[in-house]
């Protein structure tokens, strides 16, 4: 992605300078739920409360220390961030509406959110409560060395299919769903979430389209979207860490659901043909 020069966003808040200590509550059964249920591209608003009972946590105001790799991953970040802004931002104000942009929250390790505590393990994920994005840069390698999707648009569309968590939750989408799933039984639930997330990696597209028509990729960005789309599917992410594939314990969708998402709204470029609630016939919407 050529995005040297382009705009940072100030939307940013850098917490690595921070020591945080203590533990995350929930013993071995929030240790399960960390690893197999919400293993990557987490939204926390529903795990992380159990978490947070005796979660503890110092900070401390030093200087933040940072390697090259991880300047430029910062840096990145926030470009990729403001794009997600201008994407956004414009599609708001065609529908007449007001686009608030997230804030993106760089940290290490742990921190706390209005959602509970966050780990560095979950991955990148959107809290609903506060409207922030929280993101360990140590996720970038985790991507290389444990999801085999390297490169920087691989990375990305993580943090754009974060932001479609939060064009979710700006729309009301998340609000309406959450209900739906507090209403029915946990398959149920989890088919709504397989559908929430798939939006959002629609949404993610939508936003890659943007990027594409300002001729900011470079060859063989998309694939490594491609790559990073497949890498986090349930199918995948279950075969990996237990073994065996249990389709209706999924939460964010197949390998194959989830680049077909992302291929519609690079393709489309438009949100309305990531209506993927509308379509399930789901009589709550």
């Amino acid at each position: 992605m050529r995005w040297q020069g382009r705009r940072s966003s100030t939307n940013v808040e850098d917490r690595r300078g921070g020591m945080s200590a203590g533990k995350v509550g929930g013993g071995i059964i929030g240790f399960i739920l960390l690893l197999v249920g919400s293993y990557y591209g987490v939204d926390l608003s529903g795990v992380a409360r159990l978490l947070d009972n005796g979660a503890t946590q110092t900070t401390s105001n030093a200087p933040i220390q940072e390697s090259a790799q991880e300047k430029q991953l910062k840096e990145f970040s926030t470009v990729v961030l403001a794009e997600t802004e201008d994407t956004w931002n414009a599609y708001f104000a065609r529908a007449g509406k007001q686009y608030v942009a997230p804030t993106l929250v760089l940290y290490r390790g742990q921190t706390q959110t209005a959602c509970g505590a966050g780990q560095a393990v979950m991955g990148p994920f959107y809290c609903p409560a506060d409207q922030k994005v929280y993101l360990d840069l140590s996720f970038y390698d985790d991507m290389k060395n444990q999801l085999h999707a390297s490169g920087e648009f691989a990375m990305a569309y993580v943090i754009a299919h974060e932001v479609g968590h939060h064009v979710q939750n700006l729309l009301g989408i998340s609000r309406q769903t959450q209900a739906a799933m507090q209403r029915t039984d946990k398959v149920s639930a989890n088919k709504i979430s397989v559908l929430v997330e798939l939006q959002a990696d629609c949404f993610a597209g939508v936003w890659a389209h943007d990027v594409q028509n300002k001729n900011l990729l470079e060859a063989g960005d998309a694939e490594a979207a491609f790559r990073a789309a497949e890498a986090v599917g349930d199918d995948r992410l279950q075969q990996q860490s237990q073994g065996r594939v249990v389709p209706d314990s999924f939460t964010h969708g197949s390998s194959a659901q989830r680049l077909a998402m992302f291929r519609r709204g690079l393709n489309s470029g438009d949100p309305n043909q990531c209506d993927t609630l509308s379509q399930s016939g789901l009589s709550v919407f």
